[in-house]
């Protein structure tokens, strides 16, 4: 049998949570599947990098841009392009426009089924969804297969703010290799800590909405001996390092920069540290539990629930930076808790977030939706 010939149309390509997994199901197709890749932030392709030798993928620049005001001739290209596929997922607000170009055109032109992948919001909606956004879901995405989260919290908004249908969401849990976690840390250029120091490290994109500078000030509250690492890349860096200088810690704040391969690195954590003002099921939190790692968090998305329930006290609320600089302080004072947590969530991760039942999810779906085999 012909490989499935899959579509997919990603807000960004840069490698976070929502395009680890993507590459993850990508790897896990293999020969079953080729793909062609699009982005509407065609710059932002960070990912490509993570896909295994032998994936047949591509990445054209000839095929119609996901950016651009609604315009019936833009929706005809973007339909027309994707009729020529037998599977199309779409990945967050940044591939609205083509599930709308699916809706207008399917009545007359043969078009592929959808899968919609909606993982959370840009800095822009953390304080509540736009209702122009909100008015687009309901109508764009009532000509999906399915809409896929991640999450409890976005399975309650597709169901009561975009009022899709029960039976059109599927909530499939992020999961991890959680035997590849855990081993010693490869080298990072650069950082080298001094004995006795206790490392806060956190893996994010640079961007807004990760709030990182409310990071760095909860790291400025702790003793001189605590250290932030930042494995990562975007936009905000210089942000970033101006607010560790203005508050003189910039010698104990080290960013590292993209890494492709997280594993590699949670090693050198002794607490990982998230301080997003939005996130729903954060594939970098899996990391850090599966690396037998404690976690501080402020109380967004499904963290609460993720991590192991001794953990969970700190996993904190509101928004001022104190309380997360409160739980970090403690964590960074008690090396025998540390281990205790860090060994619950593994265990924790290790029962229900391993990355096979994931992809026995998405490839039983994708199957359905798309009425063919794909034998992996």
């Amino acid at each position: 049998m012909n490989p499935i010939r899959i579509l997919h149309l990603h807000s960004t390509f840069a490698l976070g949570g929502k395009e680890a997994r993507a590459v993850r199901l990508m790897n896990a197709f293999g020969a079953a599947a080729t793909h062609v890749v699009l982005s509407a932030m065609p710059d932002q392709m960070g990912a490509q990098a993570a896909i295994a030798d032998g994936i047949g993928v591509t990445f054209p620049d000839d095929a119609p841009s996901l950016q651009g005001k609604p315009a019936p001739a833009r929706y005809w290209r973007l339909a027309r392009y994707m009729a020529g596929f037998d599977l199309v997922l779409t990945y967050n607000w940044g591939a609205m426009d083509a599930v709308m170009a699916r809706r207008i055109h399917a009545p007359v032109l043969r078009m592929p089924p959808i899968v919609h992948h909606e993982d959370g919001f840009n800095a822009d909606e953390t304080q509540g969804q736009k209702p122009k956004r909100v008015w687009f879901r309901r109508l764009g995405l009532g000509a999906v297969d399915a809409v896929v989260v991640p999450s409890r919290r976005l399975e309650a908004i597709a169901g009561t703010i975009w009022k899709q249908p029960a039976v059109r969401i599927h909530r499939i849990a992020n999961g991890i290799a959680v035997d590849h976690y855990g081993g010693p840390p490869a080298p990072l250029p650069g950082f080298a800590p001094m004995p006795g120091d206790v490392v806060i490290g956190t893996i994010a994109g640079l961007r807004a909405v990760k709030d990182l500078p409310r990071l760095v000030r909860a790291v400025a509250a702790l003793p001189a001996h605590v250290r932030l690492l930042i494995v990562g890349e975007g936009p905000e860096r210089a942000a970033i390092t101006a607010e560790a200088a203005r508050l003189g810690i910039a010698g104990r704040v080290h960013l590292a920069g993209f890494h492709a391969r997280p594993a590699a690195v949670l090693g050198h954590f002794d607490i990982f540290a998230l301080s997003s003002e939005s996130e729903q099921f954060p594939i970098s939190v899996l990391e850090a539990m599966a690396a037998g790692l404690p976690v501080a968090a402020p109380d967004v998305g499904d963290v609460a629930t993720m991590v192991a329930g001794e953990n969970r006290r700190f996993v904190v609320g509101a928004a001022d930076p104190d309380p997360l600089a409160s739980a970090l302080a403690t964590l960074a004072d008690d090396p025998v808790l540390r281990t205790r947590l860090g060994a619950a969530n593994r265990a924790v991760a290790e029962a229900v977030y391993r990355e096979d039942a994931m992809i026995a999810a998405y490839h039983a779906l994708y199957e359905r939706v798309a009425r063919r085999p794909i034998a992996l």
